[in-house]
């Protein structure tokens, strides 16, 4: 599939009425995984892995390729079919769906690396609707891999993160401590905004 055809992707977002989303943002290496995890483990929910990163890792293991302009479109389809099936999944149990990342999150990435993104996805991101948005601090120790390249810009990328949110007045709270500390900040999140 050729990236660059905006007209080969559907990037429009399903959410049925019951359904409670979560979606989880901020620089690599924050505990967004983890968060996501430990979160839907306590609600006994679906989670929204990060396409990007299983995208990625399949072309880097393949071709020793990293990321590219024409892998963007594909990633973000790749990110809302996942979103779109386990919401329709969560319909039938807790009603919480935790989000690792969403489309805003490849759209400043996007900016961040590119000083571009791609029209579709930057419509998509502004569109999609997310319950809670929750920006990862960055206060636990980076963690290599193959893919994570910006081990000393997290905190800068963090900052551009609040100020898209802000910018596009996106509701966020801001998420951090230890992984217990974490969850029990988001439960107790919920609770009130029930």
């Amino acid at each position: 599939m050729n990236g660059n055809d905006a007209t080969a992707f559907n990037l429009t977002q399903h959410t049925p009425k019951s359904v409670i989303k979560i979606a989880i943002l901020g620089a690599e290496s924050t505990g967004k995984t983890s968060l996501c995890r430990d979160l839907a483990a306590h609600f006994d929910s679906h989670w929204v892995p990060e396409y990007m990163r299983t995208y990625l890792q399949e072309k880097w293991d393949s071709e020793q390729k990293t990321c590219t302009w024409d892998d963007l479109l594909p990633i973000a389809q790749g990110q809302i079919d996942l979103e779109n099936k386990l919401a329709k999944q969560t319909e039938q149990t807790t009603g919480y769906l935790f989000c690792d990342t969403s489309l805003f999150e490849l759209m400043v990435y996007a900016n961040w690396y590119y000083g571009d993104c791609p029209d579709a996805i930057t419509q998509a991101a502004l569109i999609h609707h997310y319950d809670l948005i929750l920006l990862t601090k960055v206060d636990i120790p980076w963690v290599a891999d193959d893919l994570r390249d910006s081990p000393h810009e997290r905190e800068e990328i963090s900052v551009c993160f609040a100020n898209e949110l802000i910018r596009h007045d996106k509701q966020f709270r801001r998420i951090g401590g230890n992984k217990y500390d974490r969850v029990r900040q988001v439960i107790k999140w919920l609770k009130y905004s029930e």
